[in-house]
């Protein structure tokens, strides 16, 4: 039987003409990956990354790319947990949504690669992907293996621009063309649905009050309360996997 919140936040998003979602970590952590911080955290193991990489990266790129090859410690144990991730329901649900006309766009911080992976096509990853590589000149994306590293720093083939990771860096701003089309799509939305994410990460922390302020709708999906859980119009408390699909079907069913 539907409970009465999701039959509401269903019935919110059929209402709505242009809906967008904005997925964070916790949709991730469903799928095995470790969170950063708090108990269990890559970087509560291993201490958190300094908040200039991206200018130490600027600063020395061949020796940035020499320890990104070598892979050790943190590095490797992201890696590696990102490489043997595997979507879980909410991503199909979202997969789902989408292939129903409802989801018109979806934003995601993780660097992940499942939404891809589940079937999601109209996406944009605001934080990078961890399987791109990306030229900071020209912001052409290349899969890893397309760029040859036999001599570091690799340099774009497109530009001759400075290649690095496609992951957006501490102190690396988000790149321009991403951040354009994450914000028109938001200026286009009415419904925002966040998933997993504690809206605390600036651009996209920022994406819910604008659409907030224009009285568009906020629907929450997480496992706890966040900064924004008050000024959300409902909030649904549990695991996306288990949510998620339940309001897919209930949308189905009504829509």
């Amino acid at each position: 039987m539907v409970n009465n919140d999701l039959a509401r936040a269903g019935k919110m998003i059929l209402n709505s003409k242009y809906v967008v979602a904005l997925a964070g970590a916790g949709i991730s952590v469903e799928s095995g990956i470790r969170n950063f911080r708090g108990p269990g955290g890559l970087w509560t193991e291993y201490g958190e990354p300094p908040m200039n990489g991206y200018q130490r990266f600027l600063a020395d790129p061949k020796i940035s790319w020499e320890r990104r090859v070598k892979r050790e410690g943190f590095s490797k144990e992201l890696h590696e947990g990102l490489i043997n991730a595997k979507p879980n329901p909410a991503h199909y649900a979202l997969v789902e949504l989408e292939k129903l006309g409802i989801l018109k766009h979806l934003i995601t911080q993780n660097v992940d690669n499942l939404h891809q992976i589940a079937g999601s096509k109209e996406i944009t990853e605001i934080h990078g992907n961890f399987s791109k590589l990306r030229c900071i000149q020209c912001n052409s994306r290349y899969e890893i293996g397309a760029i040859s590293l036999e001599s570091l720093p690799p340099y774009c083939p497109n530009c001759g621009g400075l290649i690095k990771g496609d992951t957006v860096m501490f102190g690396e701003p988000i790149p321009e063309d991403i951040l354009t089309f994450c914000r028109s799509e938001i200026r286009k939305c009415d419904c925002i649905l966040l998933v997993g994410t504690s809206a605390f990460i600036y651009p996209a922390a920022g994406f819910p009050w604008e659409v907030r302020g224009r009285d568009g709708t906020l629907i929450e999906v997480n496992l706890y309360e966040t900064e924004i859980t008050t000024f959300c119009n409902i909030s649904l408390r549990g695991k996306a996997g288990e949510i998620l699909p339940e309001l897919v079907e209930y949308i189905k069913n009504e829509g």
